[in-house]
């Protein structure tokens, strides 16, 4: 007896789900994204932060957006993610809806109950669709993957919360870990 088909979902299936519900579509499978903790928060928000007046102090054009934000990674494909943090250059990717295209750089920071998501799975996503620099940050590890595109192949560096981490995609922008982590209060 055959197993039971699973479902293949599509974009208007993605668009369609309420507004409440937080989801990324993947090769035609929906999955489904918890609530983030506070920590996870707090990080997302000192690294936008750092960027933004980054690009400020130099009159950059880039667009740092946080999630929940759509990303449609190549017209060619069912794939929506909501990176945690999506970094756009080319203003001519942004839409109503989202991002349509690679984003010039994505964080993604580590959820606990599905690390393989970030570490795999949206790894060749992101590897596939061209972007040009993605980091891995994982709070339980205290560790942040960069990974920095070379024509076809992304090189990998491993940093640690202990470390300043050049940006790929600026010249001069560095982000001191030790000095992000500090100014976040502990959780009770």
């Amino acid at each position: 007896m055959p197993l039971p088909k699973e479902q293949t979902y599509t974009e208007d299936d993605y668009w369609n789900l309420p507004e409440d519900i937080r989801a990324e579509l993947i090769d035609g499978r929906i999955y489904y994204m918890s609530a983030p903790s506070r920590f996870h928060q707090e990080v997302l928000n000192s690294l936008l932060t750092e960027i933004n007046l980054y690009i400020r102090s130099k009159k950059g054009t880039c667009r740092v957006y946080p999630a929940p934000f759509a990303v449609k990674l190549r017209k060619d494909r069912d794939n929506t993610v909501e990176p945690d943090i999506s970094v756009i250059c080319d203003h001519s990717k942004l839409t109503d809806k989202g991002c349509t295209g690679a984003p010039d750089w994505i964080i993604e920071i580590v959820s606990p109950s599905n690390p393989g998501h970030d570490y795999v799975r949206k790894l060749n996503l992101y590897a596939d669709a061209g972007v040009r620099e993605y980091w891995i940050i994982d709070p339980a590890e205290e560790s942040v993957m960069v990974y920095i595109r070379r024509e076809d192949h992304f090189d990998f560096t491993a940093y640690s919360f202990q470390d300043k981490i050049p940006a790929g995609i600026f010249d001069d922008l560095t982000i001191d870990f030790v000095e992000l982590i500090a100014d976040i209060p502990a959780e009770d």
